[in-house]
């Protein structure tokens, strides 16, 4: 799961806007009759007497939500909308206005289902604060991860890229999901703008919580790229191991372990008891306390209790309809709302945004105990159908969203990253394709823009969605090998022809499903009808331009090497818990679907 807060800057620089937009508008202390206050004068004269916030200027710029909503209505002119009011009173709405809109929040589950929220229609409905989320935000049915699988994900989320842009995929087979297990080589390039690294640019400190999972070298370490701070792990919860043949992985503070996961941070294996999703949100809420009224800030709080093996705490454990994966997601559900409340408590609600989403589909392999549910969606994680990519998303920001709303654009967590920046007050890196949209005309005015969303497999663009048609151009499951073991990715869905266990190519008479009629992609268009035909040559327009022009990163996820895992990180020497490393043999790594 993964949550995001973003912290909005008001003399936000928002693309496309008349000069007098970005430079601020309505009266200043001369105008209204008085003279020009600094910042640690207003908040001397509102009462907030604590240090002038950095990001503050002499000019209170104008809310961006009132912007976009004066834009929609035809509003013009030099001004902008200005407000009429005495000298004390301006001062006073221009500091409190200043304050506003500065924080981002963004929260990430991990390999959660679309369909494991009440308010999706999850029928125990246990996710009470995230459904209140929705109730007093905006929900996105037709929201995509960029990948069915989680680093690929993570990396497209803070880029704003797909993967086979910024390197997080595979060219060692066709077609193969790969991701960052602790003998990977590889990692986020150098080469890559992380979503941190920006926002720095305007001002703000960025902390991540959670699992990193972009490469755990000391080259690939969340703080060169951009966070100031991190408490989590750079893998996946997996173990226990023996620290021989594979060493336990390590917990960060900062730049140095604290301890590893079963040892210092113990996990039950066989009661599935830990403490983690505790320990991550009391780090985010410090961080919230800390920051809320120093300086704007990001929180990305990526905690991955409902990946298997699943846990939850003590007081949870056993408390849900749905076994363990169930109080996993009621614990985390618990926490989001302990981290709204809190903004609330701070007054900093209104100047939060605060966005939900989970950077892959349930894994239905792990079901029904340790894995969610994807709704009426077509199988899971590792495929591209829709249960493997289409995502819960809210998004959350008292006074700007309006409450209530359902948006029927077609979102992607790429788009995290663009929203995010045109909220700072930041437009995205212009030498490079950037395949994140900015949500705000979404939001804020209820508009649709027209996208497509491209499914990737590696290095296999395997589908398209373009409106509601998706057209198939590879479709696989897994291997007979693997499904035989066990191994079962669409567990009581089997489509013919369609959640096939050999690769198959369609690239000449793609398979189109409208997905509104036919959400599970059970029912593929009679290659003869002129909705097939129609449809046909829009998708492949669109997919022909995306392939011409599209220039593949670096393939990050080739080469393994078992001297590389976390055998003696930073930080280890302090705790005595350095392991001597195996020697150095790079090979190809396997992926096996």
């Amino acid at each position: 799961m993964r949550a995001c807060a973003l912290t909005v800057k008001t003399d936000a620089r928002v693309e496309g806007l008349a000069p007098w937009e970005h430079t601020g508008a309505g009266v200043s202390g001369e105008e209204a009759g008085g003279r020009t206050h600094s910042p640690r004068e207003d908040q001397a004269e509102s009462g907030d007497v604590q240090s002038p916030a950095p990001w503050h200027t002499h000019r209170c710029y104008w809310d961006l939500a009132e912007l976009y909503r004066w834009r929609a209505q035809g509003g013009t002119g030099s001004h902008g909308p200005a407000m009429l009011l005495a000298p004390r009173a301006a001062r006073q709405a221009r500091s409190a206005t200043c304050r506003r809109s500065s924080f981002l929040l963004s929260v990430l589950f991990l390999q959660m289902g679309w369909g494991d929220l009440g308010v999706y229609g999850e029928p125990s409905r246990e996710t009470p604060n995230l459904d209140r989320m929705a109730a007093e935000g905006t929900l996105f049915p037709n929201f995509y991860s960029a990948n069915p699988l989680c680093s690929p994900s993570r990396a497209a989320l803070l880029t704003g890229r797909l993967p086979i842009r910024n390197g997080f995929y595979t060219t060692n087979a066709h077609a193969r999901n790969a991701y960052t297990p602790q003998e990977i080589v590889g990692g986020i390039p150098d080469s890559e703008q992380l979503l941190p690294e920006l926002l720095k640019e305007a001002g703000y400190v960025t902390k991540i919580v959670g699992k990193w999972h972009l490469g755990h070298r000391p080259q690939f370490h969340p703080l060169k790229h951009g966070f100031d701070e991190w408490f989590g792990s750079p893998n996946c919860h997996f173990g226990p191991y023996d620290n021989k043949a594979r060493p336990n992985i390590p917990v960060y503070r900062n730049w140095e372990m604290v301890g590893r996961y079963y040892e210092e941070f113990p996990i039950n294996p066989k009661t599935g008891e830990a403490n983690l999703t505790q320990i991550y949100l009391q780090e985010a809420l410090d961080f919230i306390k800390r920051q809320a009224r120093r300086r704007p800030f990001f929180l990305y709080w990526a905690v991955d209790a409902t990946h298997a093996p699943v846990y939850a705490s003590r007081p949870f454990l056993g408390t849900s309809r749905r076994g363990r994966y169930g109080d996993a997601v009621r614990e985390v559900d618990d926490s989001i709302g302990k981290m709204l409340q809190l903004l609330q408590d701070l007054r900093v609600a209104d100047s939060t945004f605060v966005f939900f989403t989970s950077d892959n589909g349930a894994a239905l392999i792990s079901a029904p105990e340790q894995g969610g549910s994807n709704g009426p969606f077509l199988c899971g994680k590792q495929t591209t159908f829709e249960g493997g990519m289409r995502e819960p998303a809210l998004a959350w920001w008292p006074g700007h969203i309006a409450a209530g709303q359902v948006s029927h654009q077609l979102g992607s967590i790429m788009d995290l990253f663009t929203t995010s920046l045109a909220l700072a007050g930041l437009t995205p890196p212009s030498d490079r394709a950037i395949d994140g949209l900015n949500l705000l005309p979404a939001l804020l005015q209820g508009r649709l823009m027209d996208r497509p969303v491209f499914y990737y497999r590696g290095d296999t663009l395997m589908a398209a969605t373009l409106g509601q048609h998706k057209a198939h151009f590879w479709t696989w499951t897994n291997s007979w090998e693997n499904f035989r073991q066990g191994m079962d990715f669409c567990p009581g869905q089997n489509v013919s022809g369609v959640t096939t266990h050999t690769l198959e190519d369609h690239t000449k008479l793609p398979l189109i499903f409208h997905l509104g009629r036919d959400p599970g992609e059970r029912f593929p268009l009679s290659f003869a009808s002129t909705e097939y035909q129609e449809a046909l040559s829009r998708i492949a327009q669109v997919v022909q331009q995306h392939q011409e022009a599209l220039v593949p990163g670096q393939p990050q996820l080739n080469v393994c090497n078992w001297a590389v895992m976390n055998w003696a990180p930073p930080g280890c020497e302090k705790l005595g818990k350095c392991l001597t490393p195996p020697e150095s043999i790079p090979k190809k790594c396997l992926w096996s679907h």
